[in-house]
Formats: structure tokens, sequence, C-alpha cells
């Protein structure tokens, strides 16, 4: 029945179909507002599910802290089936070692394969009699990932759909490149934002010194250096109150907090 229904697949992936299935990928390879690696191979592995035949779970997985207890980014599971969990999925088998040697690897029939007998009963218990596991290419950083996929069949993963799997694989590794770099930039750009509010606030409490000691702006920038180190305040966060004491005509007293009296004014005139 898996052979026919595979071959029924084939027949059914004509060029429109395949067309309609590589938008589709396209479609989720984009991100979405505020989305993050996880939130974006969540929604692939969604795709996934709905496309490969007999396909019951998906899971995208990396590397973790230990090569044989893999982190789970994604997984999903079609309804009544136990969607795979790291518990599942760590120690010996086929998907540590697609991960140590980014090599796919295959599962028949978990009940009779005796290659890594932990794994197999594992999910076997779950339900799972065969699983197919692929290599993402990705250019992530200090690791691996592999898209797993999980029937209820026995030799349910033939060649033919190990094809249409590894055409997936593609999209998957664009899509946690894409999500990665645009989660990387994002926070780039949140750097460079603070980093740049911090220079205008640290200049503003330069030029509040400057016209209350009467000193240039060498000088200013000493006194904020010297109440940041006299009490062990960041210069951000001296600069900040500084310039929030003075809109609220309190600077007096926050000028005292810091230790920045007459005898500091003069010492760098």
């Amino acid at each position: 029945m898996a052979v026919a229904a595979t071959k029924g697949f084939v027949r059914m992936t004509g060029e429109t179909e395949l067309l309609t299935i590589a938008q589709e990928l396209a479609e989720v390879s984009r991100l979405v507002e505020d989305d993050d690696v996880t939130g974006a191979l969540g929604r692939f592995a969604e795709r996934v599910l709905r496309t490969v035949p007999g396909c019951a779970a998906a899971t995208v997985t990396v590397t973790g802290a230990r090569a044989e207890q893999p982190e789970v980014l994604a997984a999903c599971a079609t309804p009544g089936a136990a969607a795979p969990t790291r518990d599942m999925l760590t120690g010996d088998g086929p998907l540590v070692e697609a991960l140590r040697y980014r090599e796919p690897r295959r599962v028949d029939d978990t009940r009779t394969d005796q290659r890594w007998p932990g794994f197999s009963a594992r999910l076997a218990e779950q339900g799972y009699r065969s699983v197919l596991v692929l290599p993402v290419p990705t250019r992530r950083r200090g690791g691996s990932a592999v898209l797993t996929v999980f029937s209820d069949e026995p030799h349910r993963f033939d060649e033919t759909v190990h094809d249409v799997v590894l055409l997936l694989t593609v999209h998957a590794g664009v899509v946690f490149d894409n999500a990665q770099l645009f989660h990387d930039s994002r926070a780039l750009v949140d750097q460079l934002k603070v980093a740049l509010e911090t220079r205008q606030t640290i200049g503003q409490a330069q030029g509040l010194l400057m016209r209350h000691f009467g000193c240039d702006a060498q000088g200013g920038f000493g006194l904020l250096k010297g109440a940041s180190q006299n009490t062990n305040t960041k210069l951000r966060d001296v600069a900040e109150t500084l310039v929030s004491a003075h809109e609220q005509e309190t600077f007096e007293s926050a000028l005292a907090k810091f230790r920045l009296d007459a005898t500091a004014g003069a010492a760098t005139s």
C-alpha cells in the first residue's frame, strides 16, 4: 500500500504540482515580522508534514551541548500522533549519527532494526515504524542540523520519498540561514541603536558638566569618568542620571551623589 501511495504521489506531482510546491516552499522560506529561527523552522516543519507522503511527524534538530543530546528546534505531528521529543531522540541512534557525520540515515522498521535498539524501541512505543534523517545544508556556526521525518508505517520512505525530502532539506537550510541572518541583523541593529543613544546621552551629560564647571570637552568627559569610577557606576548610567536630574531640576543633588563638587571641577581646569 505504501508503494502504491508513493507512485500515486509521483503521478500527482507533475510539472504543475512541483511548481506549486516550489512556490509554497519559497513563501514559507520568507520571514514574517518578528520571526526567529524557531518560529521559521516550526512553520517549515508543518509544511513538510503536509508535503511528504506518509509523514506522521517531522522535526528539525541541531547539535546540542553534547552530540548524543540534540536540541529539537521544531517538532510537529499529525492529529493523534505524539510529536517526537528530545527524550525520544537522544542517545545513540540515526539522528545523532546524522548530526555527527552529516550523512543520511534511515530506519525501515523500528520493530526489526537492530542497529540502534534503544532508539528504535522508544519510537516503536510511540507508534512510529520508519524514520528518515537527512542533513540540512546550513552555514550554522558551531554545529550541524538535520531534518527528520517519521511514519507510522514500516518501509514508508523509499527512494522516491527520499528525493522529495532531500529537496525539502535544501529549503530547510535556506529557512535556517535566513532566520539566523535576520536574527543576527536585528540584534546588531539593536546594539547600534543602544550605542548611538548612549553616545548622545553621554554627550548631553558632558555638555552639562562643561557648562556647570566651566571646563572644556576633555574636562567634561574626565568628570564623567571620575564619577563612574568613584561610585562604581557605568558611564552610561551616570550620564543618564545627570541628564534626567537636569530635566527634573535636581542637578545639584546628582552632582553630590557622584561626588562632583567644586574641587572636582577645579581639577579639570
